[in-house]
C-alpha cells in the first residue's frame, strides 16, 4: 500500500527511522521508488540540479506541476511531497490555497512543503490543513530566503535556537505533519525532535532526526558543488563522464557500431 502521511507520523511513534530523496523525473522516481524510499519531495531544489538556475527562486509553479506530474506517473509506494515555490504562497491565504490545491489536483502528490515558522506561514499552514491539504513544514536554513539569511548554518545562537523551536512548536500546533529541520547544530535538533510529537526530517541537522533527506544529485555525485552536510554515495559524475567519453572515441575511430 502506498505511504500516508499518517504512517510518516505513527513511524516516529514506533522510532522507525524515515527516509526521503528528492527527484524531480519520471526515470528519478521510479528508480528511488522500486528502491523502497518512503517519501520523495519534488524540491524546489530541481530549479539548481535540473534547470541550471543558481537558487531556487526562479522556478515557477507551472515548472513544479510539470515535474510533479513526472514524478507521480514513476512512483507507486512513496509518500510524495511537493514544494510550494517562492511567492506563490506568501501573499496571502488565497493565494496559497490555489497553489497548493494545483499541485494537489494535477499532480496527484500527497502534501505539500512550505518554509517558514513565522505568524504568516503558520497561519497558511493551518488553513491549507483545515481544506484538507497534508503540509510539511520546514525550518532552519530556508533556501527560499537566501538573500537574507544566505546558506550558512541556523540556529547557532541561544536565541536563534529558541526561535527555530518557537517556529517548529507552532507549525506542528498548526496541523503541520512533519517538519524538515535543515543545517542547524544537532543539538537543536535533537531538542525539537523530542518537543514534537510529529517527525522531524533532518538535513544537515545530525544524527537525531526522526529521518533523514538528500537532494539526490548530491548523493549520486552529480553536483558540481557539495554541500557540508551531504555524502555522495557513487561519483556519478566521473562515471557519465566516462561513459560519454568512450563512446565519443569508439564513434571517432569508426567502432561503434560493429555492423
Amino acid at each position: 500500500m502506498p505511504v500516508t502521511t499518517q504512517q510518516i507520523v505513527q513511524w516516529k511513534q514506533q522510532g522507525r527511522a524515515i527516509v526521503a530523496l528528492t527527484a524531480w523525473d519520471f526515470a528519478l522516481a521510479t528508480v528511488l521508488d522500486e528502491a523502497g524510499i518512503d517519501l520523495i519531495l519534488i524540491g524546489d531544489s530541481l530549479a539548481m540540479v535540473a534547470l541550471g538556475y543558481n537558487t531556487t527562486l526562479p522556478i515557477t509553479l507551472d515548472e513544479m506541476v510539470h515535474h510533479a506530474k513526472a514524478v507521480r506517473r514513476g512512483v507507486k509506494q512513496a509518500l510524495l511531497v511537493c514544494d510550494l515555490p517562492f511567492m506563490t504562497y506568501q501573499e496571502s491565504v488565497q493565494q496559497a490555497l490555489h497553489s497548493a490545491g494545483r499541485l494537489l489536483k494535477e499532480t496527484g502528490v500527497q502534501a505539500v512543503k512550505l518554509e517558514g515558522g513565522n505568524p504568516i506561514a503558520v497561519e497558511t499552514v493551518a488553513r491549507l490543513v483545515q481544506v484538507g491539504i497534508p503540509v510539511m513544514g520546514h525550518v532552519g536554513l530556508t533556501p527560499q530566503s537566501v538573500h537574507r539569511l544566505g546558506y550558512r548554518q541556523q540556529g547557532t545562537s541561544q536565541s536563534a535556537g529558541e526561535e527555530i523551536l518557537a517556529e517548529a512548536i507552532a507549525l506542528e500546533q498548526a496541523g503541520a505533519f512533519a517538519i524538515v529541520l535543515e543545517h542547524i547544530p544537532s543539538e537543536l535538533a535533537q531538542q525539537i525532535t523530542q518537543k514534537l510529537s510529529i517527525p522531524t526530517i533532518g538535513i544537515g541537522a545530525g544524527r537525531y532526526c526522526d529521518g533523514q533527506v538528500l537532494v539526490t544529485a548530491d548523493l549520486l555525485g552529480l553536483s558540481s558543488r557539495q554541500p557540508p552536510f551531504a555524502k555522495a554515495y557513487v561519483n556519478l559524475r566521473e562515471t557519465i563522464t566516462g561513459a560519454v567519453q568512450a563512446f565519443a572515441q569508439e564513434v571517432s575511430d569508426r567502432a561503434f557500431p560493429e555492423k
